[in-house]
């Protein structure tokens, strides 16, 4: 299993940490092969289980309690966590804390996984962008929130993982006019120069507008759908998902 990790701004709420997990290392068996942490999918719940598990000890956390998951429905709503969720999680597409040693977990296999820290505030939020959140305003939603925690647009560093790009997401023109109207920046060609969205260029956007300084800020450039690493919903259909994590240290 390889896990990126970056260690973003140290402030008085703590040091903010990122990470992506990849397909490797676990115990799901294919199609899920094979660090499946989407309990969604159709795959084996105890294989699931045990990946989660894994992974958080990956991250430092010896109780997988400490990083929270969502039931993410491709929306635009945001929910504060506070600690492992009593019950099923709630239906929602991003997280906001202000909790130390609190993981925030955004499965993907396409989507664009968006975190964001304000280490001074105390703040992280994590936030699942696929097509339909990033149209519905997810990203600035999560921002809003943060903010409505003590965090400063100028402080808040972030950080976006591994998605389908714009080369490779082929949509119907009426889709991608529809989307791109929302937000210009998503607009794409693809390699045979069919209509595309670059779902991770209009997240990007909305976070410039949202405020944030985007030079420390860092963006991972790989394709799901080109790497073999991770998980690609559009390349594989059935298949797992991969994630990206963020907390105060």
């Amino acid at each position: 299993m390889a896990i990126w990790q970056h260690t973003g701004p140290v402030g008085n709420g703590g040091t903010a940490r990122f990470a992506f997990s990849d397909r490797w290392g676990g115990v799901s068996k294919a199609p899920y092969t094979a660090t499946n942490l989407g309990g969604h999918v159709g795959d084996d719940p105890e294989a699931v289980a045990a990946n989660r598990s894994l992974v958080a000890f990956e991250l430092g956390f010896a109780d997988p309690g400490n990083v929270v998951y969502m039931n993410q429905i491709h929306g635009a709503d945001v929910a504060y966590a506070a600690a492992q969720w009593q019950g099923r999680a709630p239906d929602v597409d991003a997280l906001v804390t202000d909790r130390r040693h609190l993981a925030l977990a955004v499965l993907v296999a396409d989507c664009v996984p968006v975190l964001l820290a304000d280490a001074e505030a105390g703040v992280v939020g994590g936030a699942h962008a696929g097509r339909p959140g990033m149209k519905a305003g997810v990203v600035p939603a999560t921002v809003e929130r943060m903010l409505a925690l003590g965090a400063v647009p100028e402080r808040i560093v972030a950080v976006t993982g591994p998605s389908v790009c714009g080369l490779c997401y082929e949509v119907p023109e009426r889709m991608r006019a529809d989307v791109a109207e929302k937000v210009p920046a998503s607009h794409a060609v693809t390699r045979q120069g069919t209509p595309g969205l670059d779902v991770a260029e209009g997240v990007w956007s909305q976070l410039e507008a949202a405020g944030i300084d985007l030079k420390e800020s860092v963006r991972l450039r790989v394709c799901t759908q080109e790497s073999a690493d991770y998980y690609s919903f559009r390349g594989e259909g059935t298949t797992g998902r991969f994630a990206g994590f963020v907390w105060l240290d």
